[in-house]
């Protein structure tokens, strides 16, 4: 069964609709400027309606070490994702420094892009393969795919999430080309940037539970 991560939550109201559908992660962005950025008041009362309901993770875009002792102090993250230019030195300062598993973004765009898994791989615990956003301050969230075809015959030693552009109609043809364990969305449940959508979430876990169990069902018989 594919994991599913609903990224960018930032109300009361639509967290409990993601955890209510089962998703297994739920992140919460501390960047600017993003629109799902929250403040530490709001992570940190975000973080207590989670409980042990689901992994919480707490997305970074190259913050420094006081703003993330900040955020990570407010959540208690169970996962940090970084999403900026992190070297792997760096992850792997950041992964020994708080104590908690790191999941490293590496944005796709062409195939040379898949080399930046390598260099990676070693040092973070998951990787979060995502559409890479050129003409966008934004380093994800931006409601666009790339072109899954590049990730055919990918063999990966840790676990991965793919992402960008991902939406109840799509999810199950992006596991069926991808054999991704898991899926991460943002803008694909928002009605506006940064504005989550009950029925699009429960829509999404829905469908990608659906993929997944059709997937495992089709290995098992294959």
């Amino acid at each position: 069964m594919a994991i599913v991560k609903i990224c960018g939550l930032s109300t009361p109201e639509t967290l409990e609709a993601a955890l209510a559908a089962g998703a297994d992660m739920v992140g919460f962005v501390r960047f600017e400027k993003s629109p799902r950025h929250v403040s530490l008041e709001t992570a940190r009362a975000l973080g207590r309606q989670v409980g042990r309901r689901a992994r919480k993770v707490l997305l970074t875009v190259d913050a420094d070490d006081a703003a993330l002792a900040a955020s990570v102090e407010a959540l208690l993250p169970d996962v940090l994702q970084l999403h900026g230019n992190e070297t792997p030195q760096r992850v792997a300062a950041l992964k020994a420094g708080f104590g908690l598993p790191v999941m490293k973004a590496i944005a796709i765009g062409a195939r040379t892009d898949l080399t930046q898994i390598a260099v990676y791989e070693g040092v973070a615990d998951l990787l979060l393969l995502d559409s890479r956003a050129a003409d966008s301050v934004l380093p994800g969230g931006t409601g666009r795919t790339f072109d899954w075809t590049l990730l055919e015959g990918l063999k990966l030693r840790k676990p991965w999430l793919l992402a960008g552009g991902l939406d109840a109609d799509n999810v199950g043809a992006a596991l069926a080309a991808t054999q991704a364990p898991g899926v991460d969305v943002s803008s694909g449940v928002e009605r506006p940037p940064g504005v989550k959508d009950a029925t699009k979430i429960a829509a999404f876990v829905g469908a990608a539970r659906a993929a997944g169990e059709k997937l495992g069902s089709a290995q098992k018989t294959g």
